[in-house]
């Protein structure tokens, strides 16, 4: 399976980057995984953040495969435990779509016009993480999901 995350953001932190990168050397087995970072708009008034959303819509779009199955995180997604993670990802595979993109959104949330491209909205929490956070939960549950559906020791 061939998985692209589109991030809005850059990952700063080098704990972050270490986490990032050792989960995506382990996924090498299971799958293809690419990131695509995409800068955050500059914010210089608050009041128009819908512009800024719509800019990193615009964005997003330049990079996002419509035959994909598109998985959007957003806070009013659906939650689902990591068993039925991995169920997700299996019924997506068997499906005979072998490209899945999952989108983060940057410090406004994504625009309506993102949302409403998603075959599934997924929420890992009530709370708001930072995207750099959520890039890491995220590539760990991938990670997660994968050892899951092949009986392979690592989720307890």
């Amino acid at each position: 399976m061939n998985i692209t995350i589109i991030a809005i953001g850059k990952i700063k932190e080098t704990f972050f980057k270490e986490s990032i990168n050792e989960y995506v050397k382990r996924l090498n087995s299971y799958c293809s995984l690419k990131i695509v970072e995409i800068p955050t708009e500059p914010i210089i008034d608050e009041k128009d953040y819908k512009k800024y959303k719509q800019n990193e819509a615009k964005k997003i779009l330049q990079y996002l495969n419509l035959s994909s199955y598109i998985i959007t995180l957003e806070i009013l997604g659906k939650q689902l435990d990591s068993v039925s993670f991995a169920d997700k990802i299996k019924y997506i595979s068997n499906s005979g779509i072998n490209e899945l993109t999952f989108i983060i959104g940057g410090v406004n949330g994504l625009d309506e016009s993102i949302c409403r491209k998603a075959n599934f909205k997924l929420s890992f929490s009530k709370m708001t993480f930072t995207h750099q956070m959520m890039r890491v939960i995220l590539i760990e549950q991938i990670y997660r999901a994968f050892k899951i559906l092949n009986n392979e020791n690592y989720h307890r």
